[in-house]
């Protein structure tokens, strides 16, 4: 499946708690290039993947690009305490 989507890195931060570490990745996922002759650009969309923490790992889609990279931003800020839990942003 990874062999058919392009992974497009916008942030990648880890935290290092009591329990382990937290890994928060931002990134961008469209489908593989089709070759020279595509003339339509890719969708992109965005989404957020935290993992590491006890209860499951957590996700957010992000609409565009701004979005994302300050949704991760917000996520940095909630899982260290300093924002509330950012909502769930729709594509």
């Amino acid at each position: 499946m990874l062999d058919q989507m392009t992974l497009y890195p916008i942030a990648d931060d880890v935290l290092f708690a009591p329990g382990g570490k937290v890994v928060i990745r931002t990134y961008g996922v469209a489908p593989a290039a089709g070759g020279a002759t595509t003339t339509t650009p890719a969708s992109v969309s965005y989404r957020t993947w935290v993992t590491g923490l006890r209860d499951q790992p957590r996700y957010w889609h992000w609409g565009h690009f701004e979005d994302a990279a300050s949704g991760h931003r917000k996520v940095l800020e909630w899982l260290t305490g300093r924002g509330p839990q950012p909502s769930q942003a729709l594509v």
